[in-house]
């Protein structure tokens, strides 16, 4: 670990360091496997997908950014080679071979939920470590997730709920609501 003036204690910040690390890989293979989407996406939403998956993958390489530079700062090294990546991350490998645009959606959104699982982990990690830095940074990147999460969902989620109104008159659909 390099010197730094920063307060927290040595084992807080080598912990967090490593706490980083370890979500630093997720980050970057979850980057990868959005660009892997955006690139190979088939189907009548084509064009939506290949521009939310797009974001999806800019936003993860802020977020492999964020958690990098705090690695950096707290006196560590960023961990964040394809070889420490691959030995390190916690998503599952991505299916290379699908095309269908519902095949990538549900890949992302497994991508996608279980990266925002592990952040919500590492806040409790890192909090338990009286690290508040640390955990905000998580905590920025948790909303980040859970709003890339609904926007990849919403193109899978059910809505049978409303479409059982379908057909009925205006007065017969006001009735039926709670």
């Amino acid at each position: 670990m390099y010197e730094t003036s920063n307060d927290l204690p040595p084992t807080t910040r080598q912990s967090a360091i490593d706490v980083l690390n370890e979500h630093l890989a997720d980050a970057i293979d979850l980057q990868l496997q959005a660009k892997q989407a955006h690139w190979n996406v088939k189907g009548p939403n084509f064009t939506g997908l290949h521009e939310l998956f797009d974001r999806v993958a800019a936003q993860a390489g802020e977020y492999s950014d964020l958690i990098a530079e705090r690695a950096v700062a707290l006196g560590g090294v960023a961990r964040g080679t394809l070889q420490a990546v691959s030995g390190q991350t916690q998503l599952r490998e991505y299916p290379l071979e699908i095309g269908d645009w519902r095949a990538h959606v549900q890949a992302m959104r497994d991508a996608l939920a279980t990266f925002g699982r592990g952040v919500r982990k590492a806040i409790d990690d890192v909090t338990a470590l009286s690290d508040a830095d640390t955990a905000d940074l998580f905590t920025e990147i948790s909303r980040g997730v859970d709003k890339s999460l609904w926007m990849v969902e919403a193109h899978v989620q059910d809505v049978r709920g409303e479409e059982k109104h379908v057909g009925q008159p205006p007065s017969a659909r006001e009735q039926s609501r709670p």
